[in-house]
């Protein structure tokens, strides 16, 4: 059996470096031009050099997003795009236009290429066509079930790999080309400027009654008739091993750093367990699920992967998310040196936390380790009782040995 790669979302250069800690074997970003997430933070070009540099120094690698559905003015830029990233060295480029994808084999043409699942791939037909073209790997339609891939897998090339989302955010619209964004809100979600109109409520209007808004469904909270629950198949880790899955896809480049340190090391134990001992990934499959509720999200589905969805796999009465945990702070440096005599942890706080509070480190190593905060000090030797301020740098006492960039979060 091979054992999948662990491919990890990251906005920025502290969440691929998170990604990195927690476990991940590679990494997809995107710069600044042509990705999907044109809010996330993104990489700058010089972040992007930085960014792949410490992956590279931790052997773990980085795949470039240029995945927009392109226009006639989009070209240019493409090229200059290209050319920018030779100096940046990633290890493959994301891609779903065939004109963009002829582009990168003109300007890196010893790049590794993937096809996005913005291009709709939903049979082997498809996926042999795009390997004579030069595509490596083919990010999958969500569109799938399990025996949809598995013969996905035995009608084409062995070198040729499967990657799949298998956890985050689901669109409404197929393989995520929607119009509703650009429609109603001027943003093109093909170019990476989703305004996310599938999580708003809505209400029907009778055209000879204008300002008359009727619920679609009856319920006072309106309803969000496009609404999906998030993805979640960590209970189904081995079989998406079994049907041939190489790559098993995290989404949420616009995600909080607590949600890439906890997704990412739960799929890292999952997946090691199951390689190791397939009995100790079930027996450990409820502590999974339950650690995968400390972070923010919607409710979960298992999309297409057991069967078509039905109503089940929709949100009815809300847009909001589910948040048990928040992020409290980011480990900046270790517990022990000569200026140190308190031998405290140096800390980034992210949201208050005060003194008598209980928090829980998320270890690099996967399990997490619940402490009380005794005493705050600030890096000037101060002694407060509360940490109010974003960013501030603070030292706490954490009875195990922290490690850079390490989290720390709280119950709501």
């Amino acid at each position: 059996m091979n054992k999948p790669e662990l491919l990890v979302p990251a906005g920025s250069i502290e969440n691929l470096k998170i990604a990195v800690l927690y476990g991940a074997d590679a990494i997809y970003i995107g710069g600044e031009e042509f990705g999907l997430r044109a809010k996330a933070k993104n990489f700058s070009h010089e972040t992007m050099i930085e960014g792949v540099k410490f992956a590279h120094e931790h052997d773990v690698k980085v795949y470039v997003t240029a995945n927009i559905i392109a226009h006639n003015d989009d070209i240019n830029g493409v090229y200059k795009y290209f050319e920018s990233l030779k100096e940046v060295n990633p290890d493959a480029l994301i891609i779903a236009d065939p004109g963009i994808l002829a582009i990168a084999k003109e300007v890196l043409p010893n790049m590794e290429l993937h096809l996005s699942t913005q291009a709709n791939n939903t049979n082997y037909a498809s996926l042999n066509f795009w390997y004579k073209q030069g595509v490596k790997r083919v990010v999958i339609a969500r569109e799938l079930s399990f025996e949809e891939v598995a013969t996905i897998r035995a009608n084409i090339p062995t070198d040729m790999d499967i990657e799949a989302f298998v956890h985050g955010a689901m669109c409404i619209s197929y393989s995520g080309r929607c119009l509703l964004s650009n429609y109603m809100a001027g943003r093109d979600a093909n170019k990476g400027a989703c305004s996310h109109p599938c999580r708003w409520t809505y209400n029907l209007v009778e055209e000879t009654r204008p300002g008359e808004y009727m619920p679609v469904f009856e319920n006072e909270r309106g309803t969000y008739i496009y609404n999906s629950k998030d993805l979640n198949m960590i209970e189904y880790v081995d079989r998406l091993i079994e049907s041939g899955v190489s790559s098993l896809k995290i989404e949420g480049r616009m995600k909080t750093a607590l949600y890439v340190a906890t997704v990412t090391s739960v799929y890292r134990k999952a997946i090691d367990d199951f390689c190791k001992d397939p009995a100790k990934y079930k027996a450990n499959k409820e502590t999974y699920m339950s650690e995968l509720g400390k972070c923010s999200h919607r409710k979960y589905t298992t999309g297409f992967y057991l069967d078509k969805p039905d109503e089940e796999g929709q949100i009815y009465d809300s847009s909001t998310y589910v948040r048990d945990y928040v992020f409290v702070a980011r480990v900046i440096k270790s517990t022990i040196s000569e200026d140190n005599p308190k031998k405290m942890t140096l800390i980034e706080q992210r949201n208050k936390f005060i003194i008598g509070d209980k928090l829980e480190i998320i270890k690099s190593t996967g399990e997490s380790v619940e402490f009380t905060v005794e005493e705050i000090f600030t890096e000037e030797g101060e002694n407060v009782e509360a940490a109010p301020h974003p960013k501030q740098r603070l030292y706490i006492k954490i009875p195990v040995h922290a490690v850079e960039n390490e989290i720390i979060r709280k119950s709501d």
